[in-house]
């Protein structure tokens, strides 16, 4: 069984981020990442609001991050973590490749974004899908967008857009929105049209989306709608489960609780990024993933 300094869960930019200050520091540490390095951060087709890149394509952000990174410790890719047990002052990983043992653990787990699972939808992620206006809105300025879903993700983003310069339409399953009563009188201030009762049923084009299908329920009508992007808001949901069954503390929604310095509940285990919730942007993610590996350097070394 391999031991480590730390082990940090997920090769997003909290989990590279947290990879670089720990490997400066001359800690022996792993990254272990069920897929691919750069988890969400790979769906933005261009960066434009973290701090030294007027923008940057999402994918060679991570690549950057990830070649730093590999400087200080190995990323294993595509090696998925089954078990997660603490005994004593030691902490156990089985995955489905191997076993390991750390000292303390930081969870980066991030979150996963809720899928319509529609004809289209995985095609054209970065192709003129998007789930972030802050992350790509600014691609879509003068064009026409669809923005799907009723909570207050929908419409900040529909907000968001319209400042931008999109002209925005919101696409609601229902007849009323779930969104607080303050949003949806910004949306009325703003007259961003919504489409009730409608759902997504296709998005279509060629090398970038050029259309949607929608069809009204209550009407019982079929549309093809012109849009260059749909930005899908129905929600996401942290991937918190493994920490939680070892009892990390999670918060109603699932997102994991931590202190200032990223420390859960439980010692030698920190979280940062999106897997704790709060304000999911890629300089967030990286400064909490700094918190906790510094910290987690100060306690092994007391």
């Amino acid at each position: 069984m391999e031991e480590y300094d730390v082990i940090i869960v997920g090769a997003g930019p909290a989990g590279l981020t947290a990879g670089i200050y720990l490997g400066r520091e001359g800690l022996k540490s792993l990254i272990i990442e069920k897929g691919l390095k750069g988890g969400n951060a790979n769906m933005a087709p261009l960066v434009a609001n973290f701090p030294g890149f007027k923008s940057i394509p999402g994918s060679e952000l991570i690549k950057r991050m990830g070649e730093h990174a590999s400087i200080y410790l190995d990323i294993y890719e595509s090696e998925e973590i089954i078990k997660i047990q603490k005994s004593n002052d030691e902490i156990l990983l089985t995955t489905d490749k191997a076993d390991y043992s750390t000292k303390a653990l930081i969870i980066c787990s991030g979150t996963t974004y809720r899928k319509l699972g529609i004809k289209g939808e995985d095609e054209f992620v970065g192709k003129g899908i998007s789930y972030c206006s802050i992350c790509d809105g600014m691609l879509f300025r003068g064009k026409e967008v669809l923005v799907v879903g009723g909570g207050n993700s929908a419409a900040e983003h529909a907000l968001h857009l319209k400042e931008l310069g999109c002209t925005v339409t919101i696409m609601h399953r229902r007849d009323e929105l779930r969104a607080q009563k303050y949003l949806q009188d910004r949306l009325k201030e703003a007259k961003i049209p919504i489409r009730w009762n409608s759902v997504l049923e296709e998005i279509n084009g060629d090398e970038f989306v050029k259309s949607a299908t929608v069809y009204d329920v209550k009407r019982d009508v079929r549309e093809e709608l012109e849009v260059s992007g749909v930005f899908i808001a129905i929600g996401e949901y942290p991937n918190s489960k493994l920490a939680a069954s070892m009892g990390v503390e999670v918060d109603d929604l699932g997102y994991i609780v931590t202190d200032k310095n990223q420390k859960t509940n439980i010692p030698q285990i920190y979280a940062a990024g999106d897997v704790t919730g709060g304000v999911q942007q890629l300089v967030v993610a990286c400064g909490e993933a700094a918190a906790a590996a510094v910290n987690a350097y100060r306690d092994l070394k007391i």
